[in-house]
Parts: C-alpha cells; sequence; structure tokens
C-alpha cells in the first residue's frame, strides 16, 4: 500500500522538525524520517551546549509551537561586546559594544539550551499531525512527476522532499550536487561555565590570534544561577590538548583570555569538540528536491549564525510553499535558490573574512583592526546596521 504526503522532510533535527512541524500547523501533510530515536536525542542533564536564536527566528519557532514547549527559560541577549586582545593580556580598549536598547526594546536574540530545543521538537512532534518514521532509512527515488520514499516496509509518494540531514547529507551527494569545503585548521571546545558574577545578558566575541573565545549568557539553574557557554576556538593541536585538560587546567587557559570579567568561575557540565570549516552547496535543489540548513552550508561559528541561517531556509521555503499549487514545482525551487543562497554566501563570506582578519598576529593587521572597532563604535548608523542584521531583520 502506497500512502500520499505533500511534503517528507529528511532529518528531524531542529531545522527539519521546525519545517515539518510549521508546514503540518499549514494543513500540509507531512513525512519526518530520521535515522536517530528522537526521544534518544534528548539529554536530561545540563551538557553545557546552547544555539544562538536570533530575534527574527522566533516567529517561525512560535509557529511551529515550539517556544511555548521549551522546557528551560531561553536567556535574552541584550549587549554584545566585541574585543580584541591576546591570552594573558587584557582586551585592547578599543572596542565595540552593541546595545539593544539603540534598536528598540526587543534583544537581539536568545541563548538556549540544545537539550531545551531537543525537548520541544519531541513534545511538538507528538502532539502534530506531522507522521514521524524514527530511527528509520528514507530510500528515496524522484522523478519529474513525484518523490518515492520507502521507509521500511512503508511507501509515501510526496511533491517535493526537503534534504534536512546535516552536512554530509546522502540525499544531496544522491543527486550529485557538489560542495565546497573552507577549512579553518580550527577546533571548537565548547562548554559551560559557571561564575561569580552576573552576566547581565551581555554576549562577548573575545578575538584572539588562534581563534575567538565566545561567551553567551545562559539562563541560570539552581545548580549554577550564574552561568555561560563557552565557545573556545583554537589551532587543532591546541584545541585537542584544551579537551584532554582537567577542569582546573582548563579554567586556567579561560581565565588567561578571559581575565577576570565574571570573578571566579568553575566549569559545568560536560565538554565537546568539533573541528571547524565552512562549507557551501554548489546548488541548494534537484527534481523534487530542496535542500535546507546544514545540508546546503556551514559557516564559521564566529557570530553563532549557523542554526539561524537554516531556520530561514525554513521560513523561506514556508512561505514559498503557502502560495504553491504543486510545492515541488522547478520555479518552486528556483525561487527558493534565488532567495536563500546568496544571503547565505554572504554571511559565509562575511564570517570567513571575519576569522582571517582576526585570526593573525601581525602588528599592522591587530592596530588596523582595532582602530576599525573604534571607527565603528562611533558611527551610530553603521553600529544600527550591524545591530539590524545580529537581529535577523
Amino acid at each position: 500500500m502506497t500512502n500520499s504526503c505533500d511534503i517528507a522532510v529528511v532529518g528531524a533535527g531542529p531545522v527539519g522538525g521546525t519545517l515539518a512541524l510549521a508546514l503540518a500547523a499549514r494543513g500540509r501533510k507531512v513525512l519526518l524520517v530520521d535515522k536517530a530515536g528522537l526521544k534518544p536525542m534528548e539529554h536530561p542533564d545540563f551538557d553545557g551546549r546552547a544555539y544562538a536564536i536570533a530575534h527574527g527566528c522566533q516567529p517561525l519557532l512560535r509557529e511551529a509551537g515550539l517556544w511555548e514547549r521549551l522546557p528551560f527559560a531561553p536567556c535574552p541577549i541584550k549587549d554584545i561586546d566585541v574585543t580584541d586582545g591576546k591570552p594573558g593580556r587584557a582586551p585592547s580598549p578599543l572596542r565595540l559594544h552593541f546595545d539593544h536598547k539603540a534598536v528598540g526594546d526587543d534583544p537581539f536574540g536568545w541563548i538556549i539550551e540544545a537539550r531545551s530545543v531537543r525537548v520541544a521538537l519531541n513534545a511538538a512532534l507528538a502532539q502534530s499531525s506531522v507522521i514521524v518514521r524514527a530511527p528509520a532509512e528514507a530510500e528515496v527515488a524522484r522523478n519529474e512527476a513525484e518523490a518515492v520514499v520507502r521507509v521500511g516496509s512503508e511507501t509515501f509518494t510526496a511533491k517535493l522532499v526537503v534534504a534536512a540531514e546535516g552536512r554530509q547529507s546522502p540525499l544531496r551527494e544522491q543527486a550529485g550536487i557538489g560542495i565546497t569545503r573552507l577549512p579553518y585548521k580550527q577546533t571548537a571546545v565548547i562548554f559551560a561555565l559557571a561564575h561569580e558574577r552576573p552576566h547581565n545578558n551581555v554576549a562577548l566575541e573575545h578575538f584572539l590570534p588562534a581563534g575567538p573565545l565566545a561567551v553567551l549568557p545562559m539562563t541560570g539553574t539552581a545548580e549554577h544561577p550564574n552561568v555561560s557557554a563557552i565557545v573556545f576556538t583554537e589551532s587543532d593541536a591546541n584545541a585537542k590538548l584544551l579537551y584532554g585538560m582537567d577542569d582546573a587546567a582548563l579554567a586556567g587557559q579561560v581565565h588567561a583570555r578571559l581575565g577576570d570579567r565574571l570573578g571566579g568561575f568553575t566549569l559545568a557540565g560536560r565538554r565537546w569538540i568539533y573541528p571547524l570549516q565552512a562549507m557551501y552547496a554548489q546548488r541548494y535543489f534537484d527534481t523534487r528536491l530542496a535542500l535546507a540548513g546544514d545540508a546546503a552550508h556551514g559557516v564559521h561559528p564566529i557570530a553563532g549564525q549557523g542554526l539561524n541561517l537554516g531556520l530561514r531556509d525554513a521560513a523561506a521555503l514556508l512561505e514559498l510553499l503557502a502560495a504553491a499549487e504543486d510545492p515541488g514545482a522547478d520555479s518552486v525551487l528556483r525561487a527558493y535558490q534565488a532567495r536563500q543562497r546568496p544571503i547565505n554566501m554572504a554571511m559565509l563570506l562575511g564570517m570567513d573574512a571575519l576569522d582571517r582578519l582576526f585570526s593573525t598576529n601581525f602588528p599592522p593587521v591587530r592596530l588596523a583592526r582595532d582602530l576599525g572597532l573604534a571607527a565603528v563604535e562611533r558611527m551610530p548608523r553603521l553600529k544600527r546596521r550591524f545591530m539590524l542584521a545580529a537581529m535577523g531583520r
């Protein structure tokens, strides 16, 4: 027996799951397939991982029914500090400060625990009309008229398949869509700090010769009233050394870069290690297929925009499909690529340029970039543009 649906989404992560829920909320019949079980993805304990969600992405999360289901309160980002320095030295006095009040009352965005997003996704999917098959493998065949998705003994037809399986997307590979990778020879070590002083909802991007150190404000817990997520970027070799250090030694390395900004601190939760590289797909679609999120692009985490770009892909698909009689029509998919690929490429190239500009210890370059930060600090109109971009507006 063959079942029919409008759209099949492969990959139940934050991008694929959110898109499936939002499509279903608009009356589409949606199949969602993931090779992993959804419940095992939940991590019941605090583990230090978090997402930065731009203000402009909140409406999509609300429409998908996720925002109100987040079990742990998101932490608003009200201010952003951008500084430059060296390990063991105080940051340069020439810094850039963004205050959300300069563009209104809304925060720039929120820091949300990764486990919170997963729990909300699972709860929303359990109460939605989305047909969920997980853990399961999707075998997809596509032609001009439709896509056929086989999941175990079941067969589904769909007008469109959305590949949201991440950077190693099998559907992208099956379609013969090439990718270009930009290696950084950098690795991020991610963990959380419980600290003495409150963060006051300020996010910090501290640029260092080997890579940026990001400090992201999180909502406190009963055990840790003041807590921040750390994204510690270093060379591949040094990052492996950091990851293997005991807590006291790793805390010492953070202190050498962060100083007393947050007072005394200790590590909280687990630590994670992720090699970094940017990548982009040569195109975003094929016959009856659209790429979304990390299947289409991956950027340096220097500004925490990775998930936001994926959610904006989902929002663009949602809008285009709402007016489409045939959601997999070539004209719809071309419109999607025309809308999203230039935006995503501009972000990728911008983040790449920032990392390469700041990841150097060459004195003339250091002086020029510090003067550049100071110049932007004194240009309200330009600052406002940067702030609106950070909010996803």
